[in-house]
């Protein structure tokens, strides 16, 4: 897609001015008749956005997740209603809060008025519309039955939010708790143990082993603070850039799975968002190899999408859904069993959702125990920094009382 900048007169004969987006001048000016306005001029043009001030562009409003959702649950609405599809877009253009979707909306009657379908006008926005709400759309095109598509596409986005809310909540917690324990340890680096440094070196008392490891620590980290600063600050920006690497973010992806803990919470709520896909992909008609690699897309985690992709491969070479999930080894026996239970009844979709309800109950379930769960560690990891403190800080301490006495 192009944009091009346009004179033309409108019904009025007045003259308009204005920037479009379209395939090519042809298509540009065909949108332009659609719309009413005869064009005297079409000219390429960029990107108007790209000629906004940056300090805009970083307040610049977007359109969240949520808002996808709630315009599914709106479309479904207005469709089931007998509203023609121009009206409702229309209706729901003047009505959301969210300029950016707003504009959007307007782009896709724009689209339908020069005669285009919606799944295809939708492609133009691929930071709105998903590849796998493309394909649905498309699907409810062929079929007649794009109001319950909507719905299915409402219900799945809402189930979508929930498990990453869920998996965020996960991580949250053991993130907050080792930060509060790492600005513990800095803390009595730098205030505590130099207190209590100069007080033995006052004394002139040969100090044990682990007082004077301590305390070598400390002065390297009072010393050497803003070298550890900008290692940290390096360590940091280069773990984000290498998650956004390919190689990185596969990698990355994969550890999360395996961080002790939250890793199986991770997991689940990732397996989960699988299984919902693939019910709502299989009930909508969408064949297996294409809803297999939208699915790939959905899970949010390169480490399940390449298990994805190789099932993807196997059915692919004729192998059944079974044994190319049993080749990922990703999936319990239990949903292994359940997914051959569903392809020999040829009911794989039904037995799909019920995994997702399974996974969804144990999410919900580690989260509410979470708490319970990380409560040892963080015991033991407290009781070890005690016990450190205590040879190396209160041990001096308690000797020198005694030889005083």
């Amino acid at each position: 897609m192009a944009f091009f900048s346009y004179q033309g007169r409108n019904a009025d004969g007045e003259l308009v001015k204005g920037v479009l987006e379209s395939a090519d001048s042809n298509s540009a000016a065909e949108q332009l008749f659609n719309t009413g306005i005869t064009p005297i001029e079409i000219q390429p043009a960029n990107n108007p956005a790209k000629n906004k001030d940056m300090l805009n562009g970083l307040f610049q409003e977007k359109v969240e997740p949520i808002d996808v959702m709630m315009f599914s649950k709106q479309m479904y609405t207005l469709i089931k209603a007998g509203i023609p599809m121009m009206s409702a877009l229309g209706c729901l253009q003047d009505s959301t809060a969210n300029k950016k979707l707003a504009e959007v909306i307007g782009a896709l009657r724009q689209g339908l008025d020069g005669g285009r379908e919606l799944s295809v006008v939708m492609r133009d926005h691929p930071k709105v519309f998903s590849a796998f709400f493309l394909s649905m759309v498309r699907v409810g095109e062929g079929t007649g039955l794009l109001d319950i598509i909507f719905l299915r596409m409402f219900e799945h986005l809402e189930f979508e939010k929930f498990m990453h809310d869920q998996v965020k909540a996960a991580l949250r917690y053991p993130s907050f708790v080792m930060m509060a324990m790492g600005i513990a340890i800095v803390v009595i680096n730098i205030f505590v143990i130099p207190a209590f440094a100069g007080v033995f070196e006052g004394l002139g008392a040969e100090l044990p082993l682990m007082t004077r490891i301590l305390i070598s620590f400390s002065d390297f980290m009072v010393n050497n603070w803003p070298f550890l600063l900008a290692a940290l600050v390096g360590i940091i920006y280069s773990f984000k850039a290498w998650v956004a690497s390919k190689a990185g973010k596969y990698h990355w992806d994969k550890i999360k799975l395996r961080i002790p803990i939250a890793g199986k919470i991770v997991n689940k709520g990732t397996l989960a968002r699988f299984a919902r896909s693939f019910a709502l992909a299989s009930r909508s008609g969408v064949p297996i190899v294409q809803a297999m690699m939208l699915i790939a897309e959905t899970v949010d985690n390169d480490y399940i999408a390449d298990k994805v992709n190789q099932m993807r491969s196997g059915i692919e070479r004729g192998e059944s859904v079974h044994r190319t999930a049993v080749n990922t080894g990703i999936f319990t026996p239990i949903v292994l069993q359940m997914i051959a239970v569903g392809e020999e009844s040829g009911a794989l979709d039904d037995l799909m959702q019920e995994i997702a309800d399974m996974y969804q109950s144990e999410v919900e379930y580690e989260l509410k125990t979470l708490g319970a769960q990380i409560e040892p560690v963080m015991i033991v990891f407290l009781g070890i920094m005690v016990l450190i403190l205590a040879l190396g800080i209160f041990l001096p301490i308690w000797d020198l009382g005694q030889a005083a006495i």
